[in-house]
């Protein structure tokens, strides 16, 4: 594969993957602000704040892991665009499972700490 169709091939990967990330971002922390809020019984402030920093978090941990794997190692000089389609094709599927397996960690966590948070009850004065 030539120079060229790699570039291409950089130019159509990084946009897929960090549209593919933020949409996967905002579905997330926009609906696990209310599991924030029940964990920290209604406190907006620090739900708000933690949600925030869970988000950072999600985006460092997925962006850093899609521009690691950025590089098109697998070619030689005379492939076809039918090759780099191959080779996109397998990275983008890779990064979705990953992505994937991330969002379902967000929220076992956000489920382990409702139910810690449920758990505990208030002590009487």
């Amino acid at each position: 594969m030539e120079t060229s169709k790699i570039i291409i091939g950089y130019f159509i990967y990084l946009p897929v993957i960090l549209l593919l990330t933020f949409f996967v971002s905002r579905t997330l922390f926009k609906n696990g602000k209310t599991f924030m809020l029940d964990i920290f019984k209604g406190k907006e402030e620090i739900a708000s704040a933690t949600n925030k920093l869970f988000e950072v978090g999600f985006y460092l941990l997925n962006l850093g892991f899609g521009l690691l794997i950025l590089k098109i190692s697998d070619y030689r000089f005379d492939e076809t665009y039918q090759s780099l389609i191959e080779i996109l094709s397998s990275k983008i599927g890779g990064f979705s499972i990953y992505l994937g397996a991330m969002l379902f960690l967000n929220l076992l966590l956000f489920f382990r700490g409702r139910r810690k948070s449920r758990a505990i009850q208030p002590q009487q004065v």
